[in-house]
């Protein structure tokens, strides 16, 4: 079987994750069973068998090199021309690393299965705001709100990530400083309607039930700059002794209730 992309080899007290090979027998036809485990790796079982899921055939680009996602509904191509209503996927955040930070064009949900942080851009007191993610941990962030996530922990994290109407393949999916940038200078515009909540990167005219809106590129842009900056500065942030404790005693756990 081909290196998960985040190849990494157990140590000497860990029990690589896995099903047992009859985990899936029984189930009807196209039913799925998956594993995340509490380092990383996502195991698949259905009536054909069990395996683990890998880069060749599995994954796709999850906006940075490094980071990868698996599609559970919609696809990568999705778009308001070719919706879904929803993209769902499994994600694997590289050891201490962070995305690039980004706004998407839709809302945006993110369940964290171990420790995480994301930094988001405040518009009411102009500054970046981490929010830190403990497991289990779920973070709705607002069309077009500027933020990154971060893997805080030294192995790799798995999330599971929802967004409303794009997939990774679409220009808005993931709009960068640098992508921003060059939308102001074209002096493109971008509009639409959005629920309460929007963050004030947009200029908004408030109605009873939705909020007409015009993306200022430039203001988003400075944002995104912003959480760049901290980036820089701050660097990611570690996990705590608790935090580590944790994670051991939660391999364990997994060690326990997943039967070989």
């Amino acid at each position: 079987m081909a290196a998960r992309p985040y190849d990494r080899t157990p140590g000497p007290h860990e029990i690589p994750e896995t099903l047992p090979d009859h985990a899936g027998r029984g189930l009807p036809g196209g039913v799925e069973l998956y594993l995340l485990g509490p380092d990383g790796g996502i195991v698949l079982a259905d009536r054909e068998g069990t395996r683990e899921l890998g880069p060749e055939r599995d994954f796709l680009r999850f906006i940075d090199d490094g980071q990868f996602a698996h599609y559970l509904v919609g696809d990568a191509a999705t778009s308001p021309e070719r919706p879904s209503n929803a993209t769902v996927k499994l994600g694997v955040v590289s050891p201490r690393s962070a995305f690039t930070p980004h706004a998407h064009g839709g809302e945006h949900f993110v369940l964290s299965l171990g420790h995480a942080a994301c930094g988001l851009y405040d518009p009411d007191r102009g500054r970046v705001n981490e929010v830190r993610l403990a497991p289990g941990m779920l973070i709705r962030i607002p069309e077009m709100m500027p933020h990154s996530f971060a893997n805080r922990g030294d192995a790799p994290l798995t999330i599971l990530a929802a967004n409303t109407g794009y997939g990774i393949d679409h220009e808005d999916y993931a709009i960068t400083a640098a992508e921003a940038e060059r939308r102001a200078s074209a002096g493109l515009v971008r509009t639409g309607l959005v629920g309460h909540g929007a963050p004030a990167v947009v200029t908004a005219a408030a109605t009873s039930t939705s909020t007409s809106t015009s993306t200022d590129y430039q203001v988003l842009a400075a944002a995104l700059r912003d959480i760049e900056r901290a980036q820089r500065v701050h660097g990611i942030a570690g996990t705590t002794v608790r935090e580590r404790l944790a994670a051991r005693l939660r391999r364990a756990a997994t060690a326990l209730e997943v039967r070989r």
